[in-house]
């Protein structure tokens, strides 16, 4: 599938850097779909929008952190996740393993690492 066809889902809850991925995902082709700081609201859009890929912040806003989300999320789907967290701390780590992530990215995250990440895991689906 062409990457211009792939749709990435961007689930974090500081707006600046949500729009700062957002750019980041468009210059490198694919489609992206973004604003989402609400665990709750990331689960809802998946579900709707089925994305090739999520951009995962674990801190969000609300009462769900982005690892129960994508919890929730891996009850009806196994798209890919991508974690981009500033929470690099063990505990974190463990609980990630959980959703069978494909990469976990530490802010700050710069455009050669994340079109590294995102070209690395692509080849794998």
């Amino acid at each position: 599938m062409d990457k211009k066809q792939k749709t990435v889902m961007i689930v974090e809850d500081d707006l600046i850097l949500n729009l700062l991925y957002e750019s980041y995902l468009e210059k490198l082709g694919y489609g992206a779909e973004g604003e989402l700081v609400y665990g709750k609201t990331a689960i809802e859009i998946a579900k709707r929008i089925k994305p090739d890929l999520i951009l995962m912040d674990i801190s969000l806003e609300g009462e769900m952190d982005g690892i129960d989300a994508m919890l929730e999320i891996r009850k009806f789907s196994d798209v890919p996740v991508i974690y981009i967290t500033g929470n690099s701390d063990p505990y974190h780590v463990e609980r990630a393993k959980e959703t069978n992530y494909l990469d976990y990215l530490v802010k700050p995250i710069e455009f050669d690492v994340l079109k590294e990440s995102l070209e690395k895991n692509f080849e794998k689906l």
